[in-house]
């Protein structure tokens, strides 16, 4: 970042902590290069990382140029090499990519090199917080049990994240027991300006998470990557994409009463799911801006991901630096933020000009409404007040039920009660998405409290959990009393993580678990999470539906979803009186009254000053030391994965794939959950049958989320989510295909031995959103570790087509308007696959598919691999080993 800048933009910046250097932006719009003034934040922020790093190599004068010239109506497919300013990482993520880097490590020696060259170049922070399962709840003892539990079972893991703390520079963990990465992220972590060897620019990130967009809440560029690519970024690589569109989303008015931000993003997620923002950057603006609070703001930006956008980007304004203040950042901190973006032109007023955008949405705050999400999208939303109609329609139609079950009878403790269909076995207040936020949280405890006057209590069927995203959610909850009537309810904090939102739910009480099993129940889950894809939440609960966190008390109260909550009572007090959801509902001015008593900037101050230390669990764990890690062959936890083992020096010619057999043929929306899931692991499955074979008995499985240091576990446990339905395995769920060349049904796992064998190279032929949901690498490294060479698809979700090519797997395209239905594809024919070391991004492909009778069905397909430099990444394998052979050279 120091020398001289061709475009003669650097500048100096007084502020109250020193001067600092930056590179102004206004200087090219002086030089008559761009409007500046037009872009989007968001690309202005772009922008300023290419005219900062400019050095002839990575990033040239062309790159500024072209972005510069950023034209909203006809934008450029030019490459743009972004260099974030640092990374985040959660353990499930975060655990394999400390691995691969360890494995990294061991290559390098193996090829003569030095490890030291494996090493973070930008500052790396890793959040534990997938790993406390919710195995006890409703009990004041809930939190220290289930941190017990969440030791025994991951001790080996958090071993290995000690090595990886002494062993790596610029790499920090927050230990267990935090918080959630994102949140913590948002209320510590960010710094909106970074500073580095004297210059001054703007914060930017990229996460192993795709909900790190939330940061976009804070105006911090970032968004969630797959491991392999954040593992790149750590290297010193830029993140490489082609110049996105920005969907502009105007905001008026204001939320009104009985509306939370919950309900506002999911109102959200629908619009600009239907209007189609994939691989693109939303940004809000509009004068509704002026009354969003940060943390209704944050919100939005967590669920881009289930929007399908990049980003969701919100400008730095005066609600930016007033939420900076609230959370405890220091006053130099503040200062810098202020004088470095108002110096930039792109602090944002009232006054400010709308930046021109691709396309434009607009949305009067003042018509949302209370509204839930599901049974098994985040975009499927439905209003309060048709929620039972829609559930009714659901089960018939979703679930495939022609008439309700009998009610089956569920004994606890001397007492039994009566359910049926649609019974919420699962009520959890979970996720960073809405623990961040104090209004809904607040919200909650005061339905909890006035729900608690009137003598109403959580139906005795329903695992009720509260989960926040950080300690201070704890603190200003006790500050306020409100923890004792979420106490009185059953929500007793179960944990610091993500629990139920990412599939810790933990197993239903066995009394609740045999009713569901033995009348085959459609049972209900309502969580205050961003996700709800089948088999995510609970393996026994079909129907899980997002809603804000009073909605989810509200839902433990009534113990159904088979109700109106707009018209039906909740329950009668003392007195045998009706109450109803409208009696215990807070007003606006109650909940910013409560946070106004009962949150303050202290509360921040003493929950981060020592967020590194961890509990005294955390504390007694000890490590390996040294360079290397030392690989045990035992290990059901840390296997040094087989990417890097015997890599020549140099990677073979791109060339055809012929002879491919087909392994998975999948509809539409099939998520990375389906792919490579993260939940609990069935002890017939072959993960199952492996940890067993190695010595491992049923209760300590953990799940798939925390094996994924373990190439061996994850490789058979691709493909194995119990809702998986594999076409080429008509009437079965979970992870079966048949075996084409003998017609047997077998384990997925199985199947691909049999082809490996043989030399067979495979397929998936899947449809449109293939790899929908979270960012996990794994989805990726499984496939390829399948035998898998390419997938087929109608079309591909960002983060997970971009993984594809990250392992060396090609992602095709059908013809537009056509899929493997109209093409009469049934899967069970031969494929080759027409490519050359000549590849280029985004070429036709040719393929032909050949029928067992010996007629032929010939597609050109669209090349997925879009830009110049992905070809090279799939040239030599994939990214990581792109990485290793440049440094080895070096």
């Amino acid at each position: 970042m120091s020398g001289g800048n061709p475009f003669g933009a650097e500048a100096t910046l007084s502020t109250q902590g020193g001067e600092y250097k930056y590179f102004r932006l206004g200087k090219l719009s002086d030089d008559g290069i761009g409007h500046i003034e037009k872009l989007p934040y968001s690309i202005r922020v772009l922008l300023e990382a290419c005219l900062r790093n400019v050095d002839g190599f990575v990033v040239n004068e062309e790159d500024v140029t072209k972005l510069a010239a950023w034209n909203a109506k006809n934008v450029a497919q030019d490459e743009v090499p972004f260099k974030p300013g640092r990374v985040v990482l959660q353990d499930f993520t975060g655990v394999p990519a400390v691995v691969d880097l360890a494995a990294l490590r061991s290559a390098m020696v193996r090829m003569g090199g030095d490890p030291q060259k494996i090493n973070p170049l930008v500052p790396c922070d890793l959040v534990i917080d997938h790993s406390v399962q919710v195995d006890e709840f409703a009990s004041r003892l809930a939190l220290e049990h289930n941190v017990e539990r969440e030791f025994e079972r991951n001790r080996e893991r958090y071993q290995f994240l000690r090595w990886g703390q002494q062993a790596f520079e610029n790499f920090r963990v927050i230990p267990p027991a935090t918080g959630i990465v994102h949140q913590v992220n948002l209320e510590y972590l960010a710094k909106v300006v970074l500073t580095r060897d004297g210059v001054a620019f703007p914060d930017s990130l990229v996460g192993t998470d795709s909900h790190t967009t939330m940061i976009n809440g804070l105006g911090v560029v970032g968004w969630g990557v797959g491991g392999i690519e954040a593992e790149a970024v750590m290297l010193g690589q830029p993140i490489y994409m082609l110049t996105p569109e920005v969907v502009g989303f105007k905001l008026s008015g204001r939320l009104p009463e009985g509306s939370t931000a919950t309900d506002l993003v999911l109102t959200v997620t629908q619009m600009l799911r239907a209007h189609g923002v994939v691989g693109k950057f939303v940004e809000y603006f509009g004068p509704g801006l002026q009354q969003m609070s940060l943390p209704d703001r944050a919100t939005l930006a967590n669920m881009a991901p289930e929007y399908g956008a990049t980003m969701g980007f919100f400008p730095v304004d005066d609600e930016t630096l007033a939420y900076l203040r609230r959370t405890g950042r220091t006053e130099a901190e503040i200062d810098l933020v202020e004088r470095y973006y108002k110096s930039q032109g792109m602090f944002h007023t009232a006054d400010s000009a709308d930046p021109e955008f691709t396309s434009t949405l607009e949305l009067d705050l003042g018509t949302v409404v209370s509204s839930m999400a599901g049974p098994k999208r985040p975009q499927d939303r439905i209003l309060l007040t048709d929620m039972q109609r829609q559930w009714r329609k659901d089960l018939s139609e979703t679930f495939g039920k022609s008439a309700p079950s009998a009610p089956v009878t569920v004994q606890d403790n001397g007492s039994s009660s009566q359910i049926t269909d649609g019974a919420v076995v699962i009520s959890a207040i979970t996720s960073c998405t809405n623990t961040s936020n104090p209004s809904v949280m607040v919200a909650a405890g005061l339905v909890a409290r006035n729900a608690r006057a009137k003598g109403l209590t959580r139906k005795p069927w329903v695992k009720t959990s509260l989960a926040p995203g950080s300690r201070v959610v704890t603190d200003y909850l006790e500050k306020s009393g409100l923890n004792e009537d979420l106490d009185a309810l059953g929500f007793q904090t179960v944990g610091y993580g993500c629990t139920t939102c990412i599939g810790n739910s933990g197993p239903l009480p066995p009394p609740v678990s045999k009713a569901v099993s033995e009348g085959d129940l459609v049972a209900a889950a309502v969580l205050s999470g961003n996700r709800n894809f089948e088999g995510r939440i609970n393996q026994q609960v079909k129907a899980n539906y997002l809603a804000s966190p009073p909605l989810v008390v509200a839902y433990a109260i009534a113990g159904t979803t088979d109700i109106d909550l707009s018209q039906d009572p909740l329950g009668q007090d003392a007195d045998g009186n009706d109450v109803f959801l409208k009696d215990i509902w807070p007003t606006q001015q109650e909940i910013a009254q409560t946070i106004e008593n009962s949150l303050n900037a202290e509360m921040f101050a003493k929950q981060y000053g020592h967020a590194t230390e961890g509990p005294p669990e955390w504390q007694q764990i000890t490590g390996s030391e040294g360079d290397l890690f030392q690989w045990e062959d035992s290990s059901t936890y840390i296997q040094e994965p087989p990417f890097f083992v015997d890599m020549p020096a140099q990677p073979p010619a791109i060339a055809s794939i012929n002879g491919a057999r087909c392994l998975v043929m999948v509809g539409n929306s099939v998520t990375t959950d389906h792919i490579s899931p993260a939940g609990a692991i069935k002890p017939d499955a072959p993960a199952g049958l492996f940890l067993q074979a190695n010595g491992v008995e049923i209760k300590d499985f953990n799940s798939y989320g925390s094996r994924r240091g373990n190439d061996r576990v994850m490789t058979r446990g691709t493909f194995g989510n119990i809702r998986l339905r594999n076409l080429l395995a008509p009437g079965t769920e979970g992870g079966v295909t048949t075996y084409l060349p003998t017609g047997e049904q077998m384990s997925i796992y199985d199947a691909s031995l049999k082809y490996k064998e043989t030399g067979t190279p495979l397929v998936v032929l899947a449809g449109s959103e293939y790899g929908t949901g979270s960012s996990r690498d794994w989805a990726a490294k499984g496939t390829y570790l399948l035998g898998i060479r390419a997938v087929i698809a109608v079309s591909y979700e960002r983060i997970h087509r971009s993984n594809l090519v990250g392992m060396g797997v090609l992602p095709l395209e059908f013809p537009a308007g056509q899929d493997r239905e109209s093409l009469g594809l049934d899967g069970s024919e031969t494929f080759n696959i027409a490519i050359t070391d000549d590849l280029k991004p985004g070429q036709d492909v040719e393929v032909t598919a050949t029928k067992a009778d010996g007629s032929e069905v010939k597609l050109t397909t669209r090349c997925r691999i879009d830009t110049p430099v992905e070809v090279e990444y799939y040239r030599n394998g994939g990214i990581l080993h792109t990485v290793l052979r440049d440094l080895a050279k070096a």
